[in-house]
């Protein structure tokens, strides 16, 4: 979504999964272990003695590698709920406004969204601030990109725009060491994105307590811009950009693609939301916007989705060289031995579409490359996995028949690798660990079947087996 975050787009629903989602309420726990002392020292916070804000120091010096979530969390079993809006006015108002790492003000803009994340953003005594230093790191980040650069503040802005669309959900399973690290795609750029004024500023008694928060200590040019009715960057006039209807309504439905693309995690896809997603797949792959981590609960659920995808990322990566391919690669290699896993797997081995070789800059094609880098390594983490389920099995941990099925299925899909020479039963580097695989197993049909082919060392594909 932690590694390499696929950047989710623009509304997507970015569900919160309990595993990161921790309690946290001590520091030195295990979502805490030791570390080298944040950049950020806090010095005026850790010198006030009181524990309270010691510990959300603590929490705040740490959270680059926790899930926003999961942060957001910890603060809120840290701190009394009397005491929270006066914490946040005193320790994560000066910190968002300031020049802190970015991975420490993403944590802290989340906090403050997910304070009243259970009402609309516009009941969010936080909203002015954040909506304008959502402009002020966008103005910056703006005259970088003019300039010919790229700022790390793009993240930064993309998240408090997400926040403050009411999207800010989406942002909670990643970490802010992830989301700074992955890179966007042009339309989700700082000068792309845009908030409507008059919904954090008109009638807002909050507005001047915004200027005046976010201005404090600025250079002269911000506090002026600041204080001005529109924030927004004037670039001139050969630079300026257009959003037409046309690419607004492109970026929309690049957003609702996302956000299908998320929920295929955690369910199967209905026909119309695939022919919705399924031709905008080559515009969430390049640049990326899926992580391999994603890969493995949409295979789960939507294996013919998962297959569209895996497609249009290795034909997308020579174009990205943000990404590597081997990240995908290696998560492939650990599916588990389901059916999806085996169909994605066969679809994968029999697709002859050619791609660019990572490895030697030529050509080669999508089953050669998961024949060689892939099949070997699955079939190995394959007969891991169901080791343990047997072992899990007779100590009484599980009462399904995963282990039975898996051997089965497995012996199967070996097989159907046999009948179309995918991989040969007489060669003993394609076959030593599945022969001894499946005479360990032949009390099963399928396993003693597949043994007396490869111990044979031969196939014919027009005997049934």
């Amino acid at each position: 979504m932690d590694n390499k975050l696929t950047w989710m787009n623009s509304s997507l629903p970015l569900t919160s999964t309990s595993r990161a989602s921790p309690v946290v309420t001590m520091a030195g726990s295990r979502f805490f272990p030791k570390s080298p002392p944040s950049s950020q020292t806090f010095s005026t916070q850790k010198g006030s003695g009181d524990p309270t804000r010691a510990s959300v120091v603590h929490l705040l010096a740490r959270a680059h590698s926790l899930p926003c979530s999961a942060a957001s969390q910890a603060f809120m079993q840290l701190v009394q709920p009397s005491a929270r809006f006066q914490l946040a006015l005193d320790m994560l108002l000066p910190l968002l406004t300031s020049s802190a790492d970015l991975a420490q003000r993403i944590p802290v803009s989340f906090i403050l969204y997910s304070m009243y994340a259970p009402y609309p953003i516009s009941l969010n005594p936080f909203k002015s601030v954040l909506y304008a230093t959502f402009l002020k790191e966008r103005e910056i980040a703006i005259e970088i990109s003019t300039e010919g650069g790229f700022s790390e503040r793009e993240q930064l802005v993309w998240v408090l725009w997400k926040i403050l669309k009411g999207d800010g959900n989406d942002i909670g399973p990643y970490s802010p060491s992830t989301l700074t690290k992955s890179p966007l795609p042009p339309e989700l750029r700082a000068s792309c994105l845009f908030l409507d004024e008059e919904t954090f500023m008109e009638n807002d008694p909050d507005h001047s307590v915004a200027k005046s928060t976010i201005t404090a200590g600025e250079p002269k040019q911000f506090a002026e811009q600041g204080a001005s009715k529109s924030l927004l960057p004037l670039l001139p006039p050969a630079m300026e950009t257009k959003i037409t209807r046309e690419v607004d309504r492109e970026n929309e439905r690049i957003a609702q693609a996302m956000k299908l693309v998320l929920a295929a995690r955690d369910r199967a896809l209905t026909l119309t939301e695939q022919r919705i997603l399924m031709p905008l797949i080559p515009r969430l792959t390049s640049p990326t916007m899926i992580t391999s981590v994603d890969l493995l609960p949409i295979v789960s659920y939507n294996p013919n989705l998962a297959y569209q995808l895996v497609i249009a990322l290795l034909m997308a990566l020579p174009n990205n060289i943000a990404q590597d391919i081997s990240v995908y690669l290696d998560a492939l290699t650990l599916l588990p031995p389901t059916l999806p896993s085996f169909d994605l797997l066969g679809r994968l081995l029999r697709d002859t579409s050619a791609i660019s070789d990572y490895s030697t800059g030529g050509k080669t094609t999508i089953a050669d490359i998961i024949r060689s880098e892939v099949l070997g390594r699955f079939i190995h983490e394959s007969i891991k996995w169901l080791d343990n389920a047997e072992r899990d099995e007779q100590e009484g941990l599980i009462s399904d028949d995963r282990f039975a099925k898996g051997v089965q299925n497995l012996c199967r899909f070996y097989s159907s690798l046999l009948k179309l020479s995918i991989v040969d039963a007489a060669s003993d580097a394609d076959s030593t660990e599945m022969s001894h695989f499946a005479l360990r197993h032949s009390r099963f049909e399928e396993a003693n079947a597949l043994y007396c082919i490869l111990a044979s060392g031969r196939f014919n594909p027009f005997h049934p087996l």
